[in-house]
């Protein structure tokens, strides 16, 4: 079977699509041949997969085919076994007829020969040619068709289809399309069955010696291919899969030795993508196939169904894994392929494979595949570009390639090729040598910028040069003096291209001073590295037959283009993946190379990318190898402010990773550019360098309103002093945050010193809330610098201890707003009305030091302070309830803490200054003060009780205390204080005698907390009345003195009359209108309870103090001169909104001649007084009505009004303005009530039962 190999391949290459066969048995072909075409491809196929479930095909393509083309008739039984797949899978019979005896003689009989065949799937098309207006001939082939399908068609199928030349049904073309579909399916179950019954048998006989992997290859892609032409990818791809995985199998087996392959010309290029590099006849080997081709055929023919599947995607992942892999392999037989095949190899199959699934990739795909996508193309890339940098190392170009971190991870542990025998120096090579010599010595190694000495990174996983010699043929261990001669002592050139010693040279000289050099060359003396990189490069020149690659690797220009264009792919997909680190860490690479060239921005603007990631990491070993690159960019740029933070990142780097002449010289580049005019300043950000914390302990308290002084911990990771002009710091309302940040300043020159110092702020008075440190802010020199980061000073088991983890700690707590001072009246009760007295007034601090602080103090209208007396100040005593609170800290009990201090002050404008020594303690304020009213007091009558105007007796003081530190705090309260009179007077007649003498009695009330001592009393009597007896109004003297106690009465009798002459007195006299109570008393009282003695007067002194007392005497009604009667209601039903009269009746008592004196005249005056809330006067309120002068004439007067309110209300009331009181009798005498009813109900408002 393995025979048929070269013909398996010549019918894979030609057989593209499923065949189906046309037995024309009425030479129908040419007539239907157009029609039949048109149908293909077949749309939306139906058929099985390899598991028998179904799968619908878009477009099947097939092919019809005569089955007299010689195609089909030349094979042979043999052949038609092996290659199935390219059979027929269904066969179309056409006939036609239009005689029913011709149909039974002839063409039946024909027809069971053809269809005999079992394993042919068939069916029938009947072509009818009767023209639609010929009756019989259209009746005659519906007979003959109704005939074939009695004969061919079962229950179970149906096997005909009636085809009309002269009008053809699109019925038809559904049935043609179903019945070559189920034909198609039916072969292709059947077909697989048998391949798999096969390959089973096989399988069964792989571990018996006559098992050949030849023929068990031929079924198994015959089965593949033949799913490949039916369009099922999927199955086909399965299928090549098992195949891989048996002939690795096949492989590994333990046996005879098999050849690997890849000798060939060409065979460094990989075939991944061209499964017909090989013929398969040309690498099979006995029983099998070279590993080295066949793998790589298997590969191609996956990635051929892979692309037809759709699938780029995993096209890329199967090719890196295929190259991983197969990279394995080829180590494996590395000392038997050409020199530096494998590297050789991967670069080609990472170029193709990025370069096949890029063009076919639509980017329409997942957003996660698409990442997927772009980060398998960065690692095809990166691994194209190790292998790239090793071929260019071995060549001599490794003293241009970056000695960076990342080149050196992926060199460093890169092994170098393991050929059986190293590459010879070739013949005629001196003037390469020479060249290559010249190139190493003429590498100087770039110098970091502020003189940094760094020692640096390999590229090699060990010397080369020991490598080359230990793999030479002709020896086994070289001479250890001779290959250490080539290299540094001091460990520097690791990599093997160090500048070459004084002896060494010396040596050079005399080997090549003559013109056959090659001659001189001993066997048994080890190569030199120079050699080394010609015999490499001469052998790569063997190996490598694609000339892009050989072109980028004949000079150093052709190296880096080809350098820097796999790293930008590299790293460009690495962007458009997830694993953006490893694009961005590329990009240094790139900077690198941009360096080199003079590419300065763009140099600067990769290194910022990278520097930006080891920062984020938190990689400083390797940042500090990249910023200082960045550093010199930046200053060749011009860039003075990417420059002074380049470094300040240096300086804030660990201590270790730097020399500290190198911090020192950051240091200074950053004073220097500080002090300097730049063009464009902007704010530096020293957040790394320059960080601050809040002092251990608790934080600032300070009360609303105060200021204060903040001390604040500023770390410095400067290696010297530096000096700041300025700073000021931000500070955070944690509690309310829609107060924005407060800034404190501080204008001083601040010296910060390495480590840790301590910078104290003035802090203004702020709101109320809990504080924590926001950004610090300063100037060195012209340069403005802020820092928003916090210092880790501190253990970190401690709460000082700052990080990012814990909340930030507040560092200042402004208190919400409280009361800080009370100021208040010592005395509650009233003082003494017109009189100079003592008022005390209660300062009392509340945890807060009253040092310094103004009283202002402002009296109301109707007070006064007599600034020309001291004012007492002393230690406020508690009670005896004070102390039995002794911790509360709001009273201070009393002693003699300051017993020198003065216990007098003076008030000067209104403003007292409190003493030092009355800062924490509660003290009293005693200055006199003087209320004025000029009213007189008047007596109320003994049958009313007395309702004493508190508001009369009020006067006000406006206090306002400055206090704090800068007299900020601002307490201000205004105090009611009471005066009231001594006593108030009540009277009333205590008996009227016969002959019409009066008893008045006076009773005096004593209004004040003090003893009252009366010395003398006399009643200055009011005009119509006279003491009996005409007494000088006095009592009797030895009533007096007479002494009366807090809240205590004393009456007093007066003997008075009522004198007839004074009545008909001149009325041209003025007369005095009331009767005067004249008393004399003193007082006797503490200050601290309340009234007392007068200031001017010393306490216990005998001097009097007197009080008048106003007391209206009203003659009674004995003879009236008018008389108004309330005429009673007709009804007593009063009701809200129900007009009503209100009636009067006036009747004159007396003729005018009896009553000379009486103002009363032929009409009077009257007014009706009505509450509005209450009633509603329909009419004026106010007129004359006629009375005549004679006795006993009457009138009556009506108003018309209307109640508002229910209940009982009082009426309206007639007055008579123009009449005295006295002349006046009313009926009824006082005010009565009259019941209203509520208003009747709506019938609008009533809802039906």
């Amino acid at each position: 079977m393995a025979n048929y190999l070269a013909q398996f391949q010549a019918i894979k290459n030609t057989s593209d699509r499923l065949v189906v066969a046309v037995e024309d048995v009425s030479d129908l072909w040419p007539s239907v041949k157009e029609g039949l075409e048109k149908r293909l491809p077949l749309k939306k196929a139906s058929l099985n997969n390899k598991t028998r479930n179904p799968v619908y095909v878009e477009n099947l393509q097939a092919e019809f085919i005569l089955t007299t083309d010689s195609r089909l008739r030349s094979r042979f039984p043999q052949e038609q076994y092996l290659f199935w797949f390219r059979e027929p899978y269904a066969t179309i019979v056409l006939v036609s007829c239009e005689d029913l005896d011709e149909f039974k003689t002839i063409l039946k009989p024909r027809l069971k020969l053809i269809v005999q065949n079992e394993e042919r799937e068939w069916f029938i098309v009947f072509v009818s040619k009767a023209h639609p207006n010929n009756d019989q001939a259209t009746k005659n082939a519906k007979k003959v068709y109704a005939r074939l399908e009695v004969d061919f068609n079962t229950r179970k199928r149906e096997r005909c289809c009636k085809l009309d030349l002269n009008g053809v049904d699109a019925s038809f073309w559904e049935d043609f399309d179903f019945k070559i579909v189920e034909s198609i399916r039916n072969t292709l179950d059947r077909r697989a069955q048998f391949y798999e019954e096969e390959i089973r048998k096989m399988s069964e006989q792989r571990l018996m010696p006559v098992w050949n992997f030849c023929n068990f290859f031929i079924l198994k892609e015959s089965l593949a291919f033949m799913f490949e032409m039916a369009h099922l990818h999927e199955d086909s791809l399965r299928e090549y899969d098992e195949l891989e995985l048996c002939y690795i199998e096949t492989v590994s087996t333990p046996g005879k030795q098999r050849d690997f392959g890849g000798l060939e010309h060409g065979d460094d290029q990989a075939a991944l993508l061209k499964p017909g590099f090989k013929p398969l006849s040309q690498i099979v080997q006995d029983d099998s196939f070279r590993e080295f081709e066949f793998r790589q055929y298997l590969f191609a023919r996956q990635v051929k169904l892979l692309f037809r599947l759709g699938r780029p995607l995993e096209v890329v992942m199967r090719g890196y894994s295929f190259i991983i892999s197969f990279s394995k392999t080829l180590a494996l037989h590395e000392n038997t392929l050409p020199f530096c095949l494998r590297e050789v190899w991967v670069i080609s199959a990472c170029l193709a494979i990025i370069s096949s699934t890029s063009s076919t990739y639509d980017g329409l795909a997942a957003p996660d595949n698409e990442k997927e996508f772009y980060r398998l193309h960065g690692d095809l890339y990166s691994l194209c570009r190790i292998k790239f940098m090793r071929l260019a190392y071995l060549i001599g170009y490794g003293v241009e390639i970056e000695k960076s971190p990342v080149n050196s991870a992926s060199l460093s542990m890169l092994p170098w090729p393991k050929p059986s025998i190293w590459p010879a120096v070739p013949e005629d090579a001196s003037a390469k040598v020479l060249a290559k010599e010249k190139l190493i010595l003429q590498a100087n190694p770039r110098m970091k910028h502020f003189n940094i000495q760094r020692k640096q990174l390999p590229l090699e996983p060990s010397s080369l040069l020991r490598e080359a010699n230990r793999r030479r043929a002709s020896l086994s261990v070289g001479n250890l003096s001779e290959l250490i001669d080539y290299r540094q002592i001091d460990g520097s050139g690791i990599d093997g291209h160090q500048k070459f010693s004084p002896s060494t040279t010396n040596s050079m000289s005399r080997t090549y001073s003559g013109p056959n050099l090659e001659s001189s060359l001993s066997l048994d003396r080890p190569m030199r590295i120079s050699e080394v990189h010609v015999a490499a490069e001469h052998a790569l020149e063997n190996t490598v037959t694609d000339p892009d690659l050989l072109k980028s690797l004949s000079s150093l220009e052709e190296f880096e283009q080809k350098y820097m264009e796999l790293t930008k792919g590299a790293a460009d997909n690495y962007h458009h993946s997830w694993w953006k680190r490893h694009g961005v860490a590329l990009d240094g690479e790139i900077a690198a190379l941009c360096f080199k060239h003079g590419n300065y921005d763009l140099a600067a603007k990769s290194y910022e990318k990278v520097c930006a990631l080891y920062a984020g990491e938190g990689w400083q070993d390797l940042l500090a190898e990249v910023l200082p690159n960045l550093a010199e960019c930046q200053k060749i740029l011009n860039d003075q402010a990417g420059y002074l933070s380049s470094c300040v990142r240096l300086l804030s780097l660990e201590d270790g990773l730097f020399l500290a002449k190198e911090r020192q010289a950051f240091q200074l580049e950053v004073v220097r550019l500080a002090h300097s005019e730049m063009k464009h300043p902007v704010p530096l950000d020293v957040s790394s360098l320059i960080t601050f914390s809040g002092n251990p302990g608790p934080p600032l308290q300070l009360c609303d309103g105060d200021p204060g002084t903040l001390p604040v911990t500023v770390w410095s990771g400067f290696p010297d002093d530096i000096t700041l002009e300025s700073l000021s710091l931000t500070l955070t309302n944690t509690l309310n945050t829609d107060e924005g940040v407060k800034t404190i300043k501080s204008s001083d020159a601040h010296i910060l010193k390495p480590g840790r110092n301590v910078i104290k702020l003035d802090v203004p008075p702020q709101k109320p809330g809990s504080y924590v440190l926001g950004v610090l802010t300063g100037q060195i020199g012209n340069l403005r610098f802020r820092s928003h980061n916090f210092s880790k000073g501190g253990p970190q088991d401690n709460d000082d201890f700052m990080s990012y983890e814990k909340p930030t700690r507040p560092v200042l707590k402004v208190l919400k707003p409280r009361t800080l001072v009370d100021i208040s009246a010592a005395v509650s009760s009233a003082l003494l009305m017109n009189e100079l007295q003592w008022l005390g007034l209660i300062v009392k601090p509340i945890d807060y030091s009253l040092k310094g602080s103004l009283l202002s103090i402002d009296t109301g209208p109707g007070l006064m302070i007599d600034e020309s007396h001291t004012i007492d100040i002393n230690e406020y005593a508690k009670t005896m309830e004070d102390k039995v609170h002794a911790h509360d800290s709001n009273t201070i009990t009393e002693n003699n803490t300051h017993p020198l201090e003065p216990k007098q002050l003076y008030i000067e404008n209104g403003k007292i200054a409190l003493p030092d020594w009355a800062s924490d303690t509660s003290t009293t304020l005693w200055f006199p003060v003087h209320a004025i009213d000029d009213r007189m007091a008047r007596a109320a009558s003994a049958d009313s009780p007395h309702r004493q105007n508190m508001v009369d007796g009020m006067r006000t003081i406006a206090l306002k205390l400055e206090f704090g530190a800068f007299r900020n705090q601002i307490f201000e309260r205004t105090i009611a204080v009471h005066f009231t009179d001594p006593f108030y007077v009540t009277t009333r007649v205590a008996n009227k005698c016969n002959d019409g003498t009066l008893l008045l009695q006076a009773t005096i009330h004593s209004q004040v907390k003090a003893t009252l001592c009366l010395y003398d009393a006399w009643l200055d009597l009011q005009a119509g009345f006279v003491h009996v007896r005409k007494e000088n109004g006095r009592p009797v003297s030895s009533f007096f003195p007479l002494v009366i106690s807090p809240s205590s009465t004393a009456g007093i009798l007066f003997s008075i009359c009522i004198d007839n002459m004074a009545i008909a007195a001149d009325q041209n006299e003025v007369v005095q209108a009331e009767s005067i109570l004249n008393v004399m008393y003193g007082i006797s009282g503490d200050r601290s309870n309340g009234a007392h003695s007068p200031t001017s007067l010393k306490l216990g002194s005998s001097d009097k103090l007197f009080f008048k007392v106003a007391i209206a005497l009203q003659r009674p009604i004995l003879d009236p001169c008018i008389a108004v009667g309330f005429v009673p209601f007709s009804s007593n039903c009063l009701r809200v909104g129900q007009l009503i009269n209100m009636k009067w009746r006036v009747e004159r008592l007396k003729d005018l001649e009896a009553s000379p004196s009486s103002s009363c005249k032929d009409e009077v005056l009257y007014e009706v007084d009505a509450n509005p809330e209450i009633w509603m006067i329909a009419g004026r309120t106010m007129g004359h009505a006629l009375l005549s002068n004679a006795r006993g004439s009457r009138t009556e007067i009506t108003v018309t009004c209307m109640p508002l309110v229910s209940g009982h209300v009082r009426p309206p009331q007639l007055g008579l303005p123009a009449m005295d009181d006295a002349n006046i009798s009313c009926n009824p005498p006082g005010p009565h009530l009259v019941c209203v009813l509520p208003p009747t109900l709506s019938s609008s408002y009533c809802i039906p039962a």
